[in-house]
């Protein structure tokens, strides 16, 4: 398949085709032009290799987990997230918590084996996300490792291993509208058990992508825990900057945080993105989202609904509806 969406920087802001994103949009004369307004997606492509905890993601109308069905589904709702002017996505090669914020993850959901290679049957449902999001013009923040799966691999040589296939598979494939979180939330350094997915050593993966991509090609970041500003190192080498809203019950600490990273004295331009924050209000005229997008950073929806297996990809609860609509409110989409 030829690949036609290309996602750049450009003056802080993203651009998708050589064009600046909601070009010339404004809201409440705000303007949005640049922002990648995402959702956090990442089960699209789920399955569980546990046969002891397998059967907990069963559908109710079949009685069984289905892999291919999840995704075919995923795949099915993405057109009704673009209309509603989300114009990125964030996917995860390990998923993410299905349980919510369970601490114990006895599951095994990952893309990569413990040597760090590729799974092939997660890497086929990814290519099939990758390249329908590509079709429609839409953005995935792809993350390679998420706390309670990075157990999985032997030791630090595997990781870095797992990050060389992933990153040249993206590049033999010729995906161009694919930007890396790298580590999901890389400070919640209780939680991983490899210290080089931690806050103290991501950059060296972060490092390592850019020399593998010596074309620099590839966008690449890393995110932190609700409310955490990133490290110096990360802020100086990332080529944007990823934060969380989660937890985040006061709105004007949303634009706290933005301050705080433009005044660092590594920070020199990045864009800003929000990919995770579950504080919603969206019917209150002051929300973590507006918020955001006031201070000129763009925000993510974070909902477990769309985490926890079996999933329904559509827009079919209150909550959804109202992140939805108000998405499309300030888009113009």
């Amino acid at each position: 398949m030829a690949k036609r969406t290309e996602v750049s920087i450009e003056n802080g802001k993203f651009k998708i085709d050589g064009e600046y994103t909601y070009k010339d949009r404004s809201w409440q004369d705000i303007s949005i032009e640049g922002m990648l307004l995402n959702t956090r997606m990442v089960q699209g492509i789920f399955d569980d290799k546990n046969q002891e905890t397998v059967n907990r993601w069963a559908y109710s109308d079949t009685g069984k987990w289905d892999a291919a069905r999840n995704n075919k589904e995923f795949i099915k709702a993405m057109p009704l997230w673009k209309e509603h002017g989300v114009l990125c996505f964030t996917m995860n090669l390990q998923g993410g918590n299905p349980k919510g914020y369970a601490k114990k993850q006895p599951w095994v959901n990952s893309a990569f084996l413990k040597d760090g290679s590729l799974d092939e049957e997660y890497m086929n449902r990814m290519e099939k996300i990758l390249d329908r999001a590509d079709e429609l013009g839409m953005v995935v923040i792809l993350g390679y490792f998420y706390f309670g799966q990075d157990d999985l691999f032997l030791g630090e040589e595997e990781i870095k291993k797992a990050t060389k296939k992933a990153t040249k598979w993206i590049l033999n494939k010729g995906y161009s509208n694919v930007i890396i979180e790298l580590v999901n939330e890389c400070d919640l350094t209780e939680h991983y058990t490899h210290q080089i997915l931690t806050d103290s050593r991501i950059h060296e993966l972060i490092n390592l992508v850019k020399k593998i991509d010596n074309e620099d090609k590839l966008l690449v970041s890393t995110s932190f825990r609700g409310g955490a500003i990133p490290t110096n190192d990360v802020i100086k080498f990332a080529d944007f900057i990823l934060i969380h809203g989660n937890g985040i019950e006061e709105p004007t600490k949303i634009g706290e945080m933005v301050q705080t990273i433009k005044e660092k004295k590594d920070y020199w331009g990045q864009p800003i993105l929000f990919n995770e924050d579950d504080h919603f209000d969206f019917d209150k005229p002051i929300n973590n989202m507006l918020v955001a997008i006031k201070n000129g950073v763009s925000w993510g929806y974070l909902d477990l609904d769309y985490q926890s297996p079996p999933i329904n990809w559509g827009i079919n609860t209150d909550r959804k509806k109202a992140f939805f609509a108000l998405a499309k409110e300030v888009t113009g989409y």
